[in-house]
């Protein structure tokens, strides 16, 4: 991935919180030379020692869960809030441009095929989720219902060799700039604008 130097981020903290919050991801792998693309949940745990890993599951009819097996890298692309920046928003000379998040995370992904293995998979998805959103439900299926549950769907983790993260946040702008832009983002009409106001007040709370 293309990362100026002035929109690489490197503070684990920001990643970790960053992935977290958006964690439906793309995986991706490459075929034939050809892309193999399939949108999941993930979970992400982290490691100081490191990079961590990536924890999913997914249908065994998905050509994807073949693929994994064959222990090929893999890359898994979590996005985040994005808009439009107009140079209307600049005190000062400047040209149309996009903000936005996104972090790649590259590893060889380990099949997790036993029943004990995908439960516990399915557990801990659900725990996450669940006290995230509800809070209400926990994983709790009939035998009957459980071993169908198991047979059409395979687990894995990827751990992780490399992060890349690019928040493109205006930090080549004056401060004022950003500023200005954050306020016009957040009287936007467009969801998206609006979270991705939210995201640089936080981001540049944090750097005051």
């Amino acid at each position: 991935m293309y990362i100026p130097d002035q929109f690489k981020e490197d503070d684990t903290e920001n990643i970790t919180s960053f992935i977290n919050s958006n964690s439906f991801g793309t995986l991706i792998s490459v075929i034939n030379n050809a892309p193999l693309i399939t949108h999941l949940p993930f979970l992400y745990v982290s490691d100081n020692k490191t990079h961590g890993k990536l924890i999913g599951h997914m249908s065994k009819e998905n050509e994807h869960w073949e693929q994994l097996s064959t222990g090929t890298p893999v890359t898994v692309v979590f996005n985040g809030a994005h808009g439009y920046i107009s140079p209307k928003y600049y005190s000062s000379l400047g040209v149309p441009t996009w903000n936005y998040v996104v972090v790649h995370l590259q590893g060889i992904p380990i099949i997790k095929n036993k029943p004990n293995e995908i439960i516990e998979i399915l557990k801990q998805t659900t725990k996450y989720f669940e006290s995230k959103e509800t809070g209400l439900w926990e994983f709790n299926i009939p035998e009957n219902k459980k071993n169908s549950l198991l047979n059409m769907i395979g687990g894995f983790e990827i751990n992780i060799s490399k992060i890349e993260s690019k928040f493109k946040l205006s930090q080549n702008r004056p401060k004022i700039d950003q500023q200005n832009i954050i306020k016009k983002l957040e009287n936007s009409k467009n969801r998206n604008e609006v979270e991705l106001s939210q995201f640089m007040k936080n981001y540049y709370s944090k750097k005051c």
